[in-house]
């Protein structure tokens, strides 16, 4: 671990001070299953549907779901887009303020209740957004398949394999995570016989 940490570019994630924990959310029902590009512009067009700078609910609320569709929503991502703006208004998404004041399994509790929003998104957002440092999101591929390459391993840790390993680096779980992540970025070492 100590080799991947020297050979990585640092750990840099810290707390966003000015996200809105609606558009975080939204951004990433929009973005799930499509490659970064094709869902890069599919949410600029669904961001061009309203003039402010940040998303508001009731608007959200308010625009018909053809109009969603045309600028490439699915009917599934409406659906959930539409349900976190519901619920961002009754407030079971909490705000930036009241996210401060819980623990990461509240939020994660919270938020799975939106429609297309699973653990793993929400674990996203823990760690990129609110730069939660003990989140470790045992079924993320990259952290399991950095996990393998850093080890040495030719099989994958299971999930549950993980959650266990990843007790050495509680209460810094957020850390490993990156640094597996980037074992994904640092090529392998050269064969000496090469």
């Amino acid at each position: 671990m100590a080799e991947l940490i020297a050979r990585s570019r640092r750990y840099d994630l810290t707390p966003s001070v000015s996200v809105r924990p609606f558009d975080a959310l939204a951004e990433s029902i929009a973005y799930q299953q499509l490659s970064g590009k094709a869902a890069a512009t599919i949410w600029g067009r669904v961001r061009a549907l309203y003039p402010k700078k940040y998303l508001h609910p009731e608007l959200v609320l308010d625009t018909p779901d053809e109009k969603l569709r045309a600028a490439g929503l699915s009917r599934s991502k409406i659906a959930a887009f539409k349900d976190l703006a519901a619920k961002t208004l009754d407030r079971t998404v909490p705000t930036r303020r009241a996210l401060a004041t819980m623990s990461d399994d509240e939020i994660v509790a919270r938020l799975t209740t939106v429609r297309g929003i699973g653990r793993w998104t929400v674990e996203m957002f823990l760690l990129f957004d609110l730069g939660r440092l003990d989140v470790w999101p045992v079924d993320d591929y990259g952290v399991r398949k950095g996990f393998a390459k850093t080890f040495g391993r030719r099989k994958l840790p299971t999930p549950k394999q993980l959650m266990k390993f990843g007790e050495k680096w509680r209460p810094y779980r957020s850390v490993a995570a990156w640094y597996f992540w980037r074992a994904l970025d640092v090529p392998e070492k050269a064969n000496r016989f090469d």
